[in-house]
């Protein structure tokens, strides 16, 4: 299990904290300029007051928006989706909010409001695909479920087991897993209490462990 779930951590890629390529032009280029520096400095900015100034259009508390959040929607998108396809969904979740961030009433509901567009945008990407490869291939699985070239067969293994566990426990595994947070981290990036995540994260570790040892997940 152990070597599964190394394998899985070094290859598959994660969402590099960078500007999303489809929102505006403005933004990215704060983002392009947004350095390491800036993001540290930031860092203990609540999201709230981030998302406030993003609202009053200033690109660069976006783009400190994107730095934080893109992992977890990543690990929200890789739950139901290949690799590259969950990269286009972060940036196509990103491009949206940029759009509809104005119509947020409540800036410290940001998190569940972002992991809620990954989740739809992620859903609406899998039915796409399975529809594709009816309609071409006459093959009903979704690509989630199919090899990354990439991917070692222990680290498919250990994905595979973690996207048959229940959404709410496959997401957080993937943000500790694969986007390298901490629970303190994902607990910011979701909502959810610091406690929260630490039960889901030892109940979904125990079920993972008996799905890669032969048993139900």
């Amino acid at each position: 299990m152990i070597r599964a779930l190394a394998g899985l951590a070094l290859a598959l890629p994660v969402a590099t904290p960078v500007a999303a390529a489809s929102a505006d032009q403005a933004t990215e280029q704060a983002t392009d300029q947004a350095t390491e520096s800036t993001v540290h400095a930031t860092k203990t900015v609540d999201v709230a007051s981030l998302v406030e100034r993003a609202q009053a259009g200033e690109a660069r508390a976006f783009a400190v928006l994107y730095q934080r959040f893109a992992r977890a929607v990543h690990a929200v998108a890789l739950a139901k989706l290949a690799a590259a396809d969950a990269h286009d969904v972060v940036q196509d979740v990103f491009a949206q909010a940029h759009q509809q961030l104005g119509e947020l009433r409540e800036p410290a509901a940001f998190p569940g409001w972002i992991m809620t567009l990954a989740r739809r945008r992620a859903i609406d990407a899998q039915r796409l695909e399975i529809s594709r490869r009816r309609r071409h291939d006459g093959e009903p699985a979704s690509q989630a479920t199919a090899p990354h070239p990439a991917l070692a067969l222990d680290a498919h293994r250990a994905l595979t087991a973690i996207r048959a566990l229940p959404e709410s426990y496959a997401e957080i595994l993937l943000m500790r897993l694969v986007e390298d947070l901490d629970g303190y981290e994902i607990a910011e990036r979701t909502g959810l209490t610091p406690g929260s995540v630490r039960v889901t994260l030892h109940r979904g570790m125990t079920m993972l462990r008996a799905a890669l040892q032969g048993g139900e997940p």
